[in-house]
C-alpha cells in the first residue's frame, strides 16, 4: 500500500515510532516490512522482536566495495564471486529476498541494509545508495506497507532515499531543535516528490510540554499526525534488548495507523511534482 519514511533528529524516537507503527499495522491484518536503513543504531531488530539483526542487504550486494564500482561505471553488476543477486532485479518483491536477510514473523519482516562496523572503514554513502535502489524497485501488492527507519538528520535526503518513497513522517521530541528539524524536513519531502505526512510528537511529558510543542509546530504549519507520551517502559525495553510493549499505546498509535489506512494515504501537504 505505501512506502513511508520515518526520519528526525537523533534520539528522536524513530525507531519506537517505526516499531509501534509495524505492530498495529500487523495487528489489523497488513504485511509489514521495516526497512533499517539506519547505519549506526544496531537495536531495531530487538525492538520489533527479533532475537539477531539479518544479515545486511550491503553483504547481498557485493560489499561497500562493488556498491562504488557500480556508482563509478553507472551501471548495475553482479557481486565478485557470487550468483546473481535479487538486488539487480528491476521489480523486487519482500518474498524475492533470501532466508537469512530476512527476518520473519506471521505478518512482519525485517531487512536491514548496513551498519558502520570499524574505524576507517570509510563513509556510509554506498549503504544511502543501496538503500534507495532497493527502495526504488521495491514492489508491494495493496495490503503491504514498507516502513523505513532512516539515519538522523537529513543527509538521507541528498542521497535520493525519499525520491522512492510515497510518504515521509518527521518524529519530533520536546525540543526546539526537533520541531525545527520536522520543518527542514517537510520542505526536503516535497521537494522531492514525496508526500509529508505530517509530525508525530513523540516523549510528551506532560500537558504543558504539549501545548508548548504543538505551538512551536503550529507556528511552522506542520501538520501533527500523532501524539506519543513518555512512558519509561520504552527505556527500560531498550536497555533490557527486548521487544516493546505495543499494548501501552493503543490509542496513540491507533490514530497514526488510522491515518496510514486512508484511501488517500496519509493526509497531509500535497506532494511535489516528481522530477522526470
Amino acid at each position: 500500500m505505501g512506502k513511508v519514511c520515518v526520519c528526525g533528529k537523533g534520539g528522536s524516537g524513530k525507531s519506537t515510532v517505526v516499531a509501534l507503527l509495524a505492530a498495529e499495522l500487523c495487528r489489523r491484518g497488513r504485511q509489514v516490512l521495516v526497512v533499517d536503513s539506519d547505519e549506526s543504531n544496531a537495536g531495531l531488530h530487538r525492538l520489533l522482536g527479533f532475537d539477531e539483526p539479518p544479515r545486511p542487504l550491503l553483504e547481498l550486494a557485493g560489499g561497500k566495495k562493488n556498491v562504488r564500482r557500480v556508482l563509478r561505471s553507472g551501471s548495475p553488476s553482479e557481486p565478485e564471486d557470487s550468483g546473481p543477486s535479487v538486488l539487480t532485479r528491476a521489480n523486487i518483491r519482500p518474498e524475492d529476498i533470501p532466508a537469512g536477510y530476512v527476518l520473519r514473523r506471521e505478518a512482519m519482516a525485517m531487512v536491514a541494509v548496513g551498519k558502520i562496523h570499524q574505524a576507517l572503514e570509510g563513509c556510509a554513502c554506498p549503504m544511502g545508495v543501496l538503500s534507495r535502489e532497493f527502495l526504488k524497485r521495491l514492489r508491494l501488492d495493496d495490503d503491504q506497507f514498507a516502513l523505513v527507519d532512516t539515519e538522523a538528520g537529513v543527509e538521507h535526503f541528498g542521497r535520493g532515499v525519499e525520491e522512492s518513497v510515497d510518504s515521509v513522517i518527521a518524529v519530533a521530541e520536546p525540543s526546539l531543535e526537533s520541531v525545527s528539524l520536522a520543518a527542514k524536513i517537510r520542505d526536503l519531502a516535497v521537494g522531492c516528490g514525496a508526500r509529508f505526512a505530517g509530525v508525530v510528537v513523540n516523549k510528551i511529558p506532560d500537558d504543558e510540554t504539549e501545548r508548548l510543542m504543538l505551538a512551536a509546530i503550529g507556528e511552522r504549519n506542520l501538520p501533527v499526525v500523532g501524539k506519543i507520551r513518555h512512558r519509561g517502559e520504552i527505556a527500560l525495553a531498550g536497555l533490557a534488548g527486548r521487544m516493546l510493549p505495543v499494548n501501552l499505546f493503543g490509542p496513540e498509535v491507533v490514530r497514526i495507523a488510522d491515518a496510514l489506512l486512508k484511501p488517500d494515504g496519509l493526509g497531509g501537504e500535497v506532494r511535489a511534482e516528481r522530477a522526470t
